[in-house]
């Protein structure tokens, strides 16, 4: 199980998960992108698409992880199905939270909105734009805290550029399909782009069921950790991949 966390975010969003994997037996590994939580840009250089997939590739190969589980939240979710539709031999399965769907058609207004987004996002303040952020992100009085404390930490000119990032893995093409075992799941409460809209018509496009975590916004690990856990749990179990002895990396 390889957890993949969202844009401004780091691998503590996944605490609650890791640990109720763990103790079903799974071997869990959680990771920071270049330029969150702990793996800090060297200067001069900049976080970009090609980048974080060859940061993926490069910790499944020194995990020796071979078809393990890309769980992937927001960024997480669009990086890990960027990943498997260009190695798909090396994935066994994907479990995407509130992200959208790369490849799925876009109306004329999603096109706009998504070319607004970045330039939108640079017009505001750094010093309020994680607090905006937070407000917009989770629901729970918990979980904003958490999310600006998380978002503040970082640079606003890096969050542009993982934003511009997470806009690039979008590529629509309707006749894809995931080719290894999906599960989808965001939270009831999840308003950040086309999330609650999109991920309904792929699971539908896929054949998949999609799993909504009630009182959850789009920080479901941190809103509802417990309910999120337990679905995580569900899918997994439903797929009877087998599990591993339990192993946390963090890098």
């Amino acid at each position: 199980m390889v957890f993949v966390h969202g844009a401004g975010m780091d691998h503590a969003m996944f605490e609650a998960q890791v640990d109720a994997l763990a103790t079903e037996g799974y071997r869990v590994i959680t990771w920071d992108l270049r330029g969150h939580g702990q793996s800090v840009l060297a200067p001069g250089v900049r976080f970009g698409a090609v980048d974080a997939l060859e940061d993926l590739a490069a910790l499944l190969r020194e995990c020796g992880v071979d078809r393990g589980v890309l769980v992937g939240h927001s960024l997480g979710g669009n990086l890990a199905q960027a990943f498997i539709r260009a190695h798909a031999d090396r994935v066994g399965g994907l479990i995407v939270l509130d992200s959208t769907w790369n490849t799925g058609p876009l109306t004329g207004f999603e096109r706009f909105a998504l070319r607004l987004a970045a330039p939108s996002l640079a017009m505001i303040p750094a010093r309020t734009l994680p607090g905006l952020m937070a407000k917009a992100s989770a629901v729970t009085p918990s979980a904003i805290a958490r999310t600006e404390a998380t978002f503040a930490r970082m640079p606003k000119r890096v969050f542009l550029d993982v934003w511009r990032a997470t806009v690039s893995f979008v590529d629509p093409d309707p006749a894809y399909r995931t080719p290894v075992p999906l599960a989808l799941v965001r939270g009831a409460l999840d308003r950040t782009g086309n999330i609650a809209t999109a991920m309904p018509r792929w699971a539908e496009a896929e054949g998949v069921t999609e799993h909504v975590v009630a009182d959850a916004g789009h920080i479901l690990t941190w809103d509802a950790p417990e309910a999120t856990s337990e679905t995580l749990l569900r899918i997994l179990k439903q797929w009877d991949l087998g599990r591993l002895p339990t192993e946390q990396g963090e890098s």
